[in-house]
């Protein structure tokens, strides 16, 4: 485990894979998310740095991110009676999922909320669905610091599908929402670093090279010699047409961010939010196909 303190009242806990992060107060610690891989050391990490700074250790609040439960499946180990603060489709998420180690958000919001503890002000708010329905923007004014967790990987490619994206139209806008924010130190909620600037403009530049490449691929990719080949199998002509495209379009793209972004060389990441982006952009954005006169 590793915890960074820039100043001591601002602190980011991560396990190498994990990330999350709370804030000391004299009135008691704020936590923010809490990924289960991480578990009893959020307690153990609060209890070193409340000592250092001569503050309670104890969690009075948990603001979570957005539902999943690898960012909040050790808020259980909490006291129950703490405030507990999420955006309201969270609230309705969890309780659809009704998991005892993920109570419910009590403290809802549906577009901003203003969090003040002790002196401490954090502002959450919420632009549109983008990884999930929930996922909100934390913001740190007073620290110098956002925390948006599963968009941007600090020098790292997404993992399939956008990073399990749901909303991919949200999922591409958010690196933007995001640098619209003042911040230095961003946290994003996975692997061993805190990100910069830069790390979001090199994901939206990645990102960027992937639908210049899906839309010429779909410009210019003649379906026909798949149809013709499985002749009534509609769903296999419908595969390789569109692998066919994916591959056109992705492979430009991992051959340029090989070395310059981890994991690229790690092919189906690229490939399938590729295969993600282009389907969004047939769907979403359309048109899908020519209208049949």
């Amino acid at each position: 485990m590793f915890v960074s303190q820039r100043p001591l009242q601002r602190l980011w806990v991560t396990d190498g894979t994990y990330q999350a992060a709370f804030l000391t107060t004299p009135d008691g610690v704020v936590l923010f998310d809490a990924p289960p891989t991480i578990g009893h050391n959020l307690q153990r990490a609060v209890d070193e740095i409340a000592a250092a700074n001569g503050v309670s250790n104890q969690v009075t609040h948990l603001v979570y991110s957005h539902h999943h439960d690898d960012h909040t499946g050790a808020a259980s180990l909490f006291d129950r009676n703490i405030v507990r603060i999420g955006h309201e489709e969270t609230r309705r998420l969890l309780l659809r999922d009704n998991d005892p180690a993920k109570p419910a958000p009590e403290v809802t919001f549906q577009d901003r909320y203003t969090l003040e503890v002790a002196g401490e002000r954090v502002e959450l708010a919420w632009h549109g669905p983008n990884h999930s329905p929930d996922n909100i923007f934390i913001h740190f004014p007073d620290h110098d610091a956002l925390m948006l967790i599963d968009i941007v990987n600090a020098g790292w490619v997404p993992i399939y599908n956008l990073n399990l994206s749901e909303d991919v139209p949200g999922y591409l806008a958010a690196p933007a929402t995001a640098l619209s924010y003042p911040w230095t130190h961003f946290i994003c909620g996975h692997l061993g670093r805190l990100a910069t600037r830069e790390d979001v403009a090199v994901h939206q530049a990645y990102i960027a090279d992937i639908q210049a490449g899906a839309r010429e691929a779909l410009g210019t990719v003649d379906p026909t010699p798949y149809f013709m080949k499985y002749g009534e199998n509609a769903w296999a002509g419908v595969q390789g047409y569109l692998d066919a495209v994916t591959d056109a379009a992705a492979k430009p793209v991992i051959a340029k961010y090989t070395g310059v972004l981890a994991a690229a060389d790690v092919e189906v990441f690229t490939t399938t939010t590729t295969f993600m982006i282009l389907q969004s952009m047939r769907l979403d954005l359309g048109p899908s196909a020519p209208v049949h006169p």
